[in-house]
């Protein structure tokens, strides 16, 4: 029966030493990847976007007193095209709202003059950059009337036989037209930095 003794102990040390084990020696699992962004997946226009949280589908245009539901701002009556999809900033209302929109022209007058810049453009910021690995004629242009205003930074591109139409807009009405003054949801630099950054979900699909 000795012959058993050393096993015995042998056992009972390792029995202890496990027993001896606090929760802080286990391994801890890494933490979970933030979830992902939903996406909007076009396939009739070639593209997708992922949705940031804090902005909501449309699939029209009408919300603004100046944009005029137009497919793209500053559209003229010759090209026609068609508003695809806006995404509109989490508590944009009359006062001041802001949205990315995605416009499609296919038609010959659309594609022609899918790189125009309007008159009301800002000539020293119309630059060239590249989104999804598209190359991009980007241009800064503003209007107002009887009290309302419109921001739009533009980005104009052909690319698969269509023309790619973007518009990131701050729309709304001055402030101070109310009595007493509103005060806007957001400031207009700060909706147009998270504009340009749900911007950067956008990928091309054809």
């Amino acid at each position: 029966m000795h012959r058993y003794e050393p096993l015995l102990l042998l056992s009972l040390i390792l029995l202890a030493s496990c027993q001896g084990r606090t929760d802080h020696s286990l391994p801890v699992p890494p933490p979970a990847p933030p979830a992902a962004s939903p996406a909007i997946v076009d396939t009739t226009h070639g593209f997708r976007i992922a949705v940031p949280p804090d902005m909501q589908v449309r699939r029209d245009f009408r919300r603004s007193y100046l944009a005029n539901g137009q497919w793209k701002a500053y559209a003229t009556g010759d090209d026609h095209g068609t508003p695809a999809l806006a995404l509109v900033l989490e508590g944009s209302n009359a006062i001041t709202a802001a949205e990315l929109r995605i416009g499609i022209g296919q038609d010959a007058e659309a594609l022609a003059h899918c790189l125009d810049v309007p008159a009301t453009a800002v000539p020293a910021q119309a630059t060239q950059v590249t989104l999804a690995g598209v190359r991009f004629n980007r241009f800064h242009a503003a209007d107002a009337a009887m009290s309302h205003y419109l921001d739009v930074e533009a980005y104009r591109a052909v690319h698969a036989g269509r023309c790619y139409a973007i518009d990131l807009l701050i729309t709304g009405t001055r402030p101070e037209v109310y009595d007493p003054p509103a005060t806007p949801p957001f400031g207009r630099e700060a909706a147009l930095k998270r504009l340009r950054a749900a911007l950067r979900g956008l990928r091309f699909i054809d």
